[in-house]
C-alpha cells in the first residue's frame, strides 16, 4: 500500500473509531478487487455512520452512493456485502461506472 493510501485509511479509520466512540453505529467499505479502469485502487475505504455522514472513497463518485446506501442497511442488519459492479452490470450505467473497468467492494458493520 502506498503511502498517501495508508494515511488516508488511517484519516477513514480514525474518524470510524471516533464516531463509535460517540456511540454511532458504523459501516466499513472496502476496495476488495479491481479490473479495467478503476477510479480507487484495492484497499481504498469508505466509513459511514447512523447519521448518513461520511468519509473516505471507493469510487471517486461513480458508485458512492450506492455504496453508501447500501452501508446504511449493513448498520441496520448487520449482513455484510460484497458488491460487484462492472461494465457489463446493468446497475454499473446506473449509477455511472462507464468507465470500462470492474469493482468489487466489501461493506461490513464494525461492532
Amino acid at each position: 500500500m502506498n503511502e498517501s493510501l495508508a494515511a488516508a485509511a488511517d484519516d477513514v479509520l480514525a474518524r470510524a473509531h471516533e464516531w463509535r466512540e460517540a456511540g454511532r453505529k458504523v459501516a466499513l467499505a472496502t476496495v476488495v478487487t479491481t479490473w479495467g479502469s478503476s477510479p480507487r485502487p484495492v484497499g481504498s475505504l469508505l466509513a459511514v455512520d447512523t447519521e448518513s455522514q461520511f468519509v473516505g472513497s471507493v469510487s471517486g463518485g461513480c458508485i458512492e452512493g450506492a455504496v453508501i446506501r447500501e452501508a446504511m442497511d449493513v448498520i441496520e442488519d448487520g449482513k455484510p456485502r460484497l458488491l460487484d459492479f462492472g461494465v457489463t452490470d446493468t446497475q454499473a450505467w446506473d449509477v455511472g461506472l462507464a468507465c470500462g473497468g470492474k469493482i468489487q467492494v466489501f461493506v461490513e458493520r464494525l461492532d
